[in-house]
């Protein structure tokens, strides 16, 4: 995922040359915008000094005091302090939109547990940084390897080694609880680093692979979603959605996320439903009700014995309780009109009048027919006599004039010379060529060559 300014290659925007650190965060995950980064605060003593830093390409966030004088802008790489050493991540935010990230997550501002960070990352740390990088894939098939050896249920999603490659976090997830004891030793022998074991769940693990959902957009989880709440099928039968496993679920295999954005205005819309009329009471028997149309504010039952389908309004079923409240039952069911979109009048289309001028096709098929009269009408090689009636028969082609030759064979009459004459309707004469060409001459006649004369000069 780029910035519009420029096109990313490998993970790296190609069009800034920056390396990954592009300053507006766009070739990070779980990018945030600062929308408070334009509004004055003038007092630099008030402003918060946390900044919130990302590793492994916004994959992981954490943050840190700015002890120093320096300020860091979105994008910069920074060197911050790691575990015996020092760690490289790039500054994601800074300023007041920090300090409302922190009381979101109920982390205190002089909080002992914050790190600090040391400087501006220099090229010695950025080398090292990168080097260390390049190793996570091969500790990944590595590490896996090992965990099958041991036959452990586990999975290890992502290797992180820490920039001056002292240490190593193993991301892993598993349905039960695992005893890596004997793991841990073999790792620590092998990579030679301290080793770091985490779990997480399955929608932790999607948002580190990354993916396209179902509709065609980037995973929720691994371009913004941070917070992941708890998803039921519940949810699902509040929008009347059928519980289908494959459609509800996600890349994770876990229920979808989205499910839990609409419902607030699913369940507002309920609100205007009555409760406790799943069963109505009739002289014909009990209604059943099968299901609830929330856009159309419209409630179906069926009676027993019968397959047929009564939808009511809110109000006829408030109506109906009422009654069965007081010990009444209604002898039919007062079905809504139901009115489908195919049956509904169409709107006049509004008429646009082009101010500049209007054409229509009639005007084109006149003048089509008038140039069609004009090819149709006397030329310099057509009979003038004759006219362009539609009484008169079709118009014929004037006939060729036979070439001379000195052995001229019969011809059969009404048959020209070389194709077949075509029929014409009796009493219509064939029409005659207005000039007659010149007769070829004579191939068996020798021609005379004409005489040069050179006058020479004496």
């Amino acid at each position: 995922m780029g910035c519009s300014s420029c096109g990313t290659k490998d993970g790296k925007p190609g069009g800034c040359k920056s390396n990954g650190g592009c300053s507006s965060g766009g070739c990070n995950r779980l990018n945030v915008h600062d929308w408070l980064a334009n509004l004055p605060f003038t007092d630099p003593a008030v402003s918060c000094r946390i900044v919130e830093v990302t590793f492994s390409n916004g994959s992981r966030k954490e943050y840190f005091k700015n002890t120093t004088l320096h300020h860091f802008n979105k994008g910069e790489l920074v060197s911050v302090e790691g575990v015996g050493g020092f760690d490289v991540g790039m500054v994601n935010l800074s300023g007041e939109l920090v300090r409302m990230q922190l009381k979101k997550k109920r982390i205190a501002e002089d909080s002992a547990e914050l790190k600090k960070i040391l400087r501006r990352a220099t090229e010695v740390d950025i080398q090292k940084w990168e080097e260390n990088k390049a190793r996570e894939k091969e500790a990944l098939a590595r590490s896996r390897a090992i965990a099958r050896q041991l036959k452990l249920s586990m999975k290890i999603c992502e290797v992180e080694f820490q920039a001056d490659g002292r240490k190593a976090t193993f991301f892993y997830t598993a349905e039960d609880r695992v005893d890596f004891r004997e793991l841990i030793k073999i790792y620590a022998g092998d990579f030679k680093v301290k080793v770091e074991m985490k779990q997480i769940g399955a929608r932790q693990e999607a948002a580190k692979v990354g993916g396209i959902g179902s509709c065609g957009r980037e995973l929720c989880c691994s371009s913004w979603l941070n917070d992941f709440k708890s998803v039921t099928t519940a949810m699902a039968r509040y929008q009347n959605l059928s519980i289908n496993q494959t459609k509800l679920s996600g890349q994770c295999g876990r229920l979808k996320c989205c499910l839990n954005y609409e419902l607030d205005s699913y369940l507002d819309a309920l609100q205007h439903f009555p409760d406790h009329v799943e069963v109505l009471h009739t002289t014909k028997g009990n209604a059943n009700l099968i299901k609830k149309d929330i856009f159309k504010n419209i409630m179906w039952y069926t009676l027993p014995d019968s397959n047929k389908h009564y939808p009511l309004t809110i109000d006829t079923v408030k109506k109906i309780k009422a009654m069965n409240e007081k010990g009444q039952r209604p002898d039919e069911l007062e079905t809504a009109e139901i009115v489908s979109s195919s049956s509904k009048a169409k709107e006049a289309e509004p008429q646009f009048v082009e101010l500049v001028g209007q054409i229509s096709l009639r005007s084109l098929d006149r003048n089509a027919q008038k140039r069609k009269g004009q090819r149709s009408g006397p030329g310099p090689n057509r009979d003038r006599g004759q006219s362009n009636n539609a009484n008169q028969g079709p118009r014929e082609r004037p006939k060729m004039q036979e070439k001379s030759t000195g052995a001229q064979s019969p011809k059969p009459q009404g048959q020209s010379a070389g194709r077949p004459q075509r029929e014409r309707p009796q009493g219509q004469a064939r029409p005659q060529a207005p000039r007659e060409k010149a007769a070829a001459p004579d191939p068996a006649v020798p021609r005379a060559k004409p005489s040069i004369q050179i006058n020479k000069e004496k």
